[in-house]
């Protein structure tokens, strides 16, 4: 039977649609190359055996493994000090953050007096910052200069978070809280028995957004920070990253830190520093999306 000339319009449209798609699908797979093969770079490198590594040379499989790179990094003082301090931190800033701003925001999203000056308040923090000078003084008059406070409270409430997660639990069912009240429940029970149960995946995202933030600490760390011994991974990895002679750092002899290549050792710092986040994401992955598109639809 002939094809009538409608079938071979649509013949002709699904053909340009396949051909759009295979364009498409292709530009994102070069822009995922960008992304992934300079990683994939680092990872490699930091596994090559100082035997085969040879400097300027691209290659994406080790022609000889070797972990040496990272036995001396993780033996050094300075990266112990920095991973210590990173940790202390993230432990308590990221359950103190993302509790906060579930407080906040829940309040936020119920009629309380003073509501709509609150929450233009805390918008305004969104637009206008006070600067460096003064949150310097800030944390001077409260004595925490070289204290670890320093880099955990100024991170603790933000006001993203607080509008993303009050839009959240503006989009919960009412009616389970008046249900919880009839039962006897009052706001703070019913807060920590019906509505965080309920906020699993936006306190997941939440939780990995604190914790990215926290162990990325940097500029904090340079600001407030007057001790070494209490810099951060990331003021670390800076210093790995641009001296010259990083056996310094890792407080290692230069004859033990030569055995490896000084861009050996750099590689191998930057991926322990970022094997942690590496890590949790995959645990938290299922809930960002979810939990990103339910708080951002009201507002």
């Amino acid at each position: 039977m002939a094809k009538t000339g409608l079938d071979k319009k649509k013949m002709g449209m699904k053909a340009k649609e396949n051909i759009y798609q295979s364009i498409l699908w292709v530009i994102l797979l070069l822009l995922a190359a960008t992304m992934v093969l300079p990683f994939l770079y680092v990872v490699v490198v930091s596994f090559t055996d100082a035997t085969v590594y040879s400097a300027g040379s691209f290659y994406l499989w080790p022609r000889k493994w070797s972990v040496e790179a990272y036995k001396l990094i993780l033996s050094g003082a300075g990266f112990l000090n920095s991973l210590k301090t990173t940790v202390f931190i993230t432990a308590i800033g990221t359950p103190m953050s993302v509790i906060m701003n579930a407080c906040v925001a829940y309040m936020l999203s119920k009629p309380i007096p003073g509501k709509r000056f609150f929450n233009k308040y805390v918008t305004f923090t969104m637009l206008f910052g006070a600067g460096m000078m003064p949150a310097f003084m800030n944390i001077r008059n409260l004595g925490l200069i070289d204290n670890y406070f320093a880099m955990i409270l100024p991170g603790t409430c933000g006001a993203w978070n607080i509008m993303v997660m009050r839009s959240f639990f503006q989009s919960l069912p009412y009616e389970l809280e008046e249900s919880a009240k009839m039962d006897g429940c009052g706001q703070v029970r019913s807060f920590a028995v019906i509505v965080l149960p309920l906020s699993k995946a936006m306190l997941a995202t939440m939780t990995l957004f604190s914790f990215v933030g926290y162990w990325n600490t940097y500029f904090s760390s340079v600001m407030y920070m007057t001790s070494s011994a209490k810099s951060t991974l990331q003021v670390y990895l800076q210093k790995v990253v641009l001296s010259s002679n990083i056996s310094e750092l890792v407080d290692l002899s230069n004859e033990l830190a030569n055995t490896v290549p000084q861009e050996v050792m750099r590689m191998a710092a930057v991926v322990v520093v970022v094997f942690p986040v590496l890590i949790i994401y995959p645990f938290l992955q299922k809930y960002f999306a979810s939990g990103m598109l339910v708080g951002a639809v009201k507002g």
